[in-house]
């Protein structure tokens, strides 16, 4: 069961890459480490030039997934960052503590978006 969990949550990231337009997927790397714990590496090129790059590390928890770390990862072609979003806790002060948002020159709270905001997102950007 924690596994279907798992594996309905992936089948929704294969399909929200299907349908995103003007897009190549790089890398795509799922690990089940157990029934109820998984890691996803995801890089996605966009224009050819663009990179979105994502890591999540998931656990089902009550039949409900749970991140235990994330990292969201957008650059130009020159690798310049346009933004990241992680959980990495190193701004306690953020009131959306350990979540946040970097940006080209700032570092901004945010709630854990889910990887269908991010490439929302990304997509909005590059129109």
């Amino acid at each position: 069961m924690l596994r279907k969990i798992l594996q309905d949550y992936f089948n929704e990231i294969d399909h929200l890459l299907r349908i995103s337009a003007n897009m190549y997927v790089e890398e795509y790397k799922i690990s089940f480490l157990t029934p109820e714990r998984a890691n996803l590496r995801l890089k996605v090129r966009f224009a050819f030039k663009y990179l979105l790059a994502v890591s999540e590390i998931i656990v089902v928890v009550g039949n409900q997934i749970q991140y235990i770390d994330y990292r969201y990862h957008f650059q130009d072609a020159q690798h310049n960052l346009i933004f990241r979003c992680d959980s990495t806790p190193h701004f306690p002060k953020l009131p959306s503590f350990p979540h946040h948002k970097h940006l080209p020159d700032q570092v901004i709270p945010c709630e854990k978006p889910c990887l269908a905001e991010v490439l929302q997102e990304v997509l909005g950007l590059l129109e």
